[in-house]
């Protein structure tokens, strides 16, 4: 990914640690970029407000306030605040994840979706007064909850080949653009049986299904910043407002317009 960069920061998070988790409240302005960094623990990477994008060797995770990242230890990632962000963030070390919690914790990254239940777990570890035997009841529940939530759509997989990351960034610069499969691998300089091909191989979708993900988590970050859809369909080529709504739907499971009533129904 051009994205994540091959050089990668240690960084130790700024958190006060007991019995091996600490937790960092943090507010970014929208714009604000952290580079791509590790860390020797575990996190748990949730916006109370805002968007961000999140971009690991493995992809680009949208993450909405109602989403969360899990990130394993020594996991390279990036994040850009594409809102105004109020970023609750949970660490781990990693013998604390070995403590026998009622759930192992996920071994790669993934994004889950934060149900009330997630949230006010994450949200109560900040709360400095707990006891030690609260907290681990409080870790070892919200370890549960990460593992058995179904991972959100809200993740855009990038292809591994160097010829089918061509193919992808084309797609992502001309997002846009009507062309077809066969001028996008032209310009990057393969052909349509390869990239259907390979493409499925590295991604687990195929390129006409991981183009339109690509829109719709576009469209999330322009909606989610008070476009209208009728404006957003023009914008990422759709031919109307219906078919990027079907598309929409496909992909996250509810209309585009929903995304402007959550938005509304939190601000109220």
């Amino acid at each position: 990914m051009s994205d994540v960069a091959p050089i990668v920061i240690d960084k130790t998070p700024a958190a006060e640690f007991r019995d091996g988790v600490g937790v960092l409240a943090t507010t970014y302005p929208r714009g604000t970029h952290l580079p791509l960094h590790r860390h020797d623990t575990a996190q748990l990477l949730f916006a109370a407000s805002g968007t961000m994008q999140v971009a690991t060797p493995t992809g680009r995770w949208l993450v909405p306030q109602h989403r969360a990242v899990w990130l394993p230890p020594r996991f390279p990632h990036a994040v850009d605040m594409l809102t105004d962000v109020a970023m609750r963030s949970t660490y781990m070390e990693p013998d604390a994840l070995r403590r026998g919690w009622i759930a192992p914790p996920p071994e790669a990254d993934r994004v889950v979706g934060v149900s009330p239940l997630l949230r006010a777990l994450i949200l109560a570890l900040f709360d400095p007064s707990i006891s030690s035997s609260r907290r681990r009841a409080l870790v070892e529940l919200l370890l549960d909850e990460v593992t058995a939530s179904p991972p959100a759509p809200t993740f855009v997989p990038m292809p591994r080949s160097a010829a089918m990351t061509r193919v992808a960034e084309v797609a992502i610069a001309d997002i846009a653009s009507r062309r077809d499969l066969a001028d996008l691998a032209s310009e990057a300089g393969t052909s349509v049986r390869t990239v259907s091909r390979l493409f499925p191989m590295e991604t687990s979708l195929t390129f006409k299904a991981w183009r339109q993900r690509v829109r719709v988590m576009a469209a999330l970050e322009r909606l989610g910043a008070g476009a209208t859809v009728k404006d957003v369909a023009a914008r990422l080529g759709f031919s109307s407002s219906a078919a990027f709504a079907v598309a929409f739907r496909s992909v996250m499971g509810h209309a585009p317009g929903s995304v402007h009533r959550a938005e509304d129904g939190r601000s109220s």
